[in-house]
């Protein structure tokens, strides 16, 4: 059982890659491991203070290597701000014991001064634009901007804001399509996240949808159909992608653990009443 104010591993990865994930704070900054629970964002301890505007109404894990003195110091001062916040249970160490997943951090873009990423895509979204944005949020940087430009502007625009193009045809674009496997393949592997079996089913479902290839597992077709009537029902594709998150959220949960779960009229009667 978790000790007070804290949270185990196995309680934080049912969490991790849902919308009621909370906040998670790094605090192992410094320590030269560039891997990163899925979801959390590096913070200096010695800046807590700065932190409460951006927790409002949110929970928050709190992490460092052991679950020692700093992560439950820190906790405490959120607490008394109005937070709710928690320490991980035996820290990122219990974490990585449990041979739970880590992003790998080295590809990832460089922080804005506001600490979030920033990327930059061509306008009108149909897949790839969506199920990026969306895992970048749940499983790498939750604070993540992304821009959407007509598609000459793309490659200018990321010079001049300096912000990560990604599911763009380019030679200078590292988050694109690469042979048979989409911009969310690619990242699923570059990130690797590709060891949650959930994320790796999705990707065939994303990479059926987005390539043509709608039988490459049953679900693609019905995402091509989401995903086209979502862009005819939103001009703004900043909306569009707010609307398309919980669609993504939606799938996750279901190859995550509704794989095996079938549903038919007969469904809601009790069992013994079932032909």
């Amino acid at each position: 059982m978790p000790a007070l104010n804290s949270i185990s591993v196995d309680r934080l990865a049912r969490l991790i890659g849902t919308p009621s994930c909370p906040a998670l704070i790094d605090l192992r900054a410094g320590i030269g491991d560039d891997r990163l629970i899925p979801g959390s964002i590096p913070r200096r301890a010695a800046e807590v203070s700065e932190w409460g505007g951006g927790l409002a109404g949110r929970a928050a894990v709190i992490i460092d290597e052991d679950g020692g003195p700093l992560s439950e110091g820190v906790a405490a001062w959120l607490r008394s701000d109005g937070i709710a916040a928690e320490i991980l249970g035996g820290g990122h160490a219990a974490w990585r014991n449990a041979g739970q997943p880590l992003v790998r951090t080295g590809c990832l873009p460089s922080r804005q001064v506001d600490g979030r990423t920033l990327w930059v895509t061509r306008a009108r979204p149909k897949v790839d634009r969506i199920a990026c944005p969306w895992l970048i949020r749940r499983f790498v940087d939750p604070g993540a901007r992304f821009l959407f430009v007509v598609p000459g502007e793309v490659m200018a625009v990321a010079e001049r804001l300096d912000a990560t193009p990604f599911d763009f045809q380019h030679d200078a674009v590292f988050w694109s399509h690469r042979g048979e496997r989409c911009t969310f393949d690619v990242m699923v592997e570059e990130f690797g996240l590709g060891a949650l079996p959930a994320l790796a089913y999705l990707a065939e479902i994303v990479r059926g949808a987005d390539t043509g290839r709608p039988d490459l597992v049953p679900e693609a077709a019905g995402l091509v159909a989401l995903s086209l009537g979502l862009s005819r029902l939103h001009a703004d594709d900043d909306r569009q992608l707010e609307a398309g998150l919980p669609i993504y959220d939606a799938l996750y949960r279901w190859c995550r653990d509704a794989r095996a779960e079938t549903h038919d009229w007969d469904a809601h009667k009790p069992r013994e009443a079932r032909p």
